[in-house]
Parts: C-alpha cells; sequence; structure tokens
C-alpha cells in the first residue's frame, strides 16, 4: 500500500443549492480528497489555514488517519468561496471568492513527505504544482487537477506542468475548454498528445470518461433520487481513484484505471448526498462496499 500526498486548499464554503444553504461550512480540494482517499490509503495533506480554522475539522482528518503536519497555520482568515446552484446542478455561480491566507500560500513538505509514492495536484496555480513535484523524489503515480481559471490565465505555465504529470483528472466543460474541441473523445484525445499518459474527464452526473493507451471506457455516475450539494464531488472522485490506486499499489495499467475510475465515482456520489464534508464524514467501508455491489449490477448486462 503506498502513501498518497495531496496538496491542495482547505477552506469554508457559504453554498446555496435548490436543497437549501449554508454557511461557512468545511469545504477545500485537499479536505474533499483526504476525506475520500483515506478510506483506502495513507494520506498525507499539505495546505495552508488562517486563525479561523476550528481545530475539530483538522481533528476530523486526524480521526481519519490523515497525516496534517503538512497544514500550515498562518495569521489571516482560511480561504472562502461563495457559490450558487440553480437547477442545473452541473454549474455553479461563483458569488465570492476571499483566498486570504491562500493567496500568499507556497507548498513546503515536511520532511517524509517528499518521498510519498502517489502525489495529487489539486486545482491550484500551475506554478505551486510545479513547486510541489521539484520537491518529490521518485513519485510512482502523479495526478493533477486543474480548472478553467488557469487555462484563461496561466496557460504556458499549465502547459509545462502537463508534460510532466502522468493522469490529469478534469472536468468535461475544462477539458473543452483546453483543447478548444465540443466533444470529450477529441478532447481527452488532444490532452494525451500534450503529456499524460491517460485522462479522467469527470462529467457530473453523466459519470465520466477514461482515456488511456488509445482506448475509452465509460460509465454513468451511481443514480441518486436527491442531490444536495455537488461541491467538492471532483476531488472526492479523485480521491476514491487515487485511493484505490494506492491500495493496491497500481501505477496505471488500463485495468486498474478502470476500477480506480469506479471507485472515484462511487465516492462521489456519497459526497452529493449532503452538504460539505458531512457525508464522508460519516461513511464507512461497509457503506461504500454495498453501494459498489449495487453499482455493479446496475451496469451490468447480465440478465
Amino acid at each position: 500500500m503506498g502513501k498518497i500526498l495531496v496538496v491542495g486548499s482547505l477552506a469554508y464554503d457559504s453554498l446555496t443549492t435548490p436543497a437549501g444553504k449554508v454557511q461557512r461550512v468545511l469545504g477545500g480540494s485537499a479536505n474533499y480528497f483526504a476525506m475520500s482517499a483515506s478510506l483506502f490509503a495513507p494520506v498525507q495533506v499539505v495546505g495552508v489555514v488562517g486563525d479561523d480554522y476550528q481545530s475539530e475539522h483538522k481533528q476530523m482528518l486526524v480521526n481519519r488517519g490523515v497525516d496534517v503536519k503538512g497544514i500550515e497555520h498562518v495569521r489571516g482568515k482560511t480561504f472562502h468561496w461563495e457559490g450558487a446552484y440553480g437547477n442545473d446542478l452541473n454549474e455553479a455561480k461563483s458569488l465570492k471568492t476571499e483566498l486570504n491566507v491562500f493567496e500568499y500560500f507556497h507548498p513546503k513538505l515536511p520532511s517524509g513527505f517528499d518521498s510519498s509514492e502517489y502525489v495529487f495536484l489539486a486545482n491550484i496555480d500551475p506554478i505551486l504544482q510545479a513547486e510541489v513535484l521539484a520537491q518529490i523524489s521518485k513519485p510512482k503515480l502523479i495526478v493533477a487537477d486543474t480548472m478553467n481559471f488557469w487555462i484563461q490565465t496561466k496557460i504556458l505555465d499549465l502547459s509545462a506542468m502537463l508534460k510532466r504529470i502522468h493522469i490529469l483528472l478534469i472536468n468535461e466543460g475544462e477539458a473543452k475548454q483546453l483543447t478548444q474541441t465540443s466533444n470529450a473523445v477529441a478532447a481527452a484525445e488532444k490532452i494525451v498528445e500534450m503529456g499524460p499518459k491517460s485522462v479522467v474527464i469527470k462529467r457530473g452526473e453523466y459519470g465520466f470518461l477514461l482515456y488511456s493507451m488509445g482506448k475509452c471506457f465509460a460509465l454513468p455516475a451511481y443514480p441518486l433520487k436527491t442531490v444536495i450539494d455537488p461541491t467538492g464531488a471532483g476531488d472526492t472522485f479523485a480521491g476514491g481513484f487515487m485511493g484505490y490506486l494506492a491500495k493496491f499499489d497500481l501505477a496505471g495499467n488500463l485495468g486498474a484505471l478502470k476500477m480506480a475510475s469506479v471507485y472515484g465515482t462511487l465516492m462521489a456520489s456519497f459526497t452529493v448526498q449532503d452538504f460539505g464534508l458531512r457525508a464522508l464524514e460519516s461513511l464507512t467501508m461497509n457503506q461504500f462496499e454495498r453501494r459498489h455491489l449495487e453499482f455493479r449490477e446496475i451496469v451490468s448486462v447480465n440478465v
């Protein structure tokens, strides 16, 4: 079993969805990822928080066995994002982004973190992603995410970073934006030409598309009658994806990537059933395994 390093945001989110409204619920890409991946493998977190970050939120990670030595505490306020979803839960409208202490964040890896075998670079500035890679010794697998803001403002830095990673996880709209295409398969092919060996395009309620070694693999999302909050679903997907690969120490053959994508989509299906990290905090392996069996029946062609 390999250790996973995640570098990303630790945040508070204020959210409005058709299901209701919450203020300053725990969020951030590193939190979602760590709570998801730690169900399967050891996780190390690097990020920054301010004076207002509550001790019980850090303890939540510790309770799941997450190594939090890489969480830096500085004076100021923690990153805060406010967003709203309409009836289309696949897209959020950003109402307010307060970077606060995250504005001056430069990742520093504590002793032992630099030897992590599995590395996930959340959707932070590609310059910061490169700073992380400069501190890593011999990773088996480097997976990264990105977002529309970096595609629009840091395309040269992003392009350089893509040449250094093994897998890109990206949502469908951003994959099309990055490649200037209108088709997910065409976008995946172009992304592989940019450097990564494989790409997973996250498609929200429609599941995912994996492209690797010239082949495609796609499945729908786990069907849910009610979605409360889709925030963090992509980072939760990444956690399940990397958690599977690290648990079984698989660096990336096609069969392993297929199953990792299934783990990712199942973990995301739990996240969206409550606001913030509430569903992940109470999730057990038994609950995951039951849903895994249900999903296998749903996608099976056997009658």
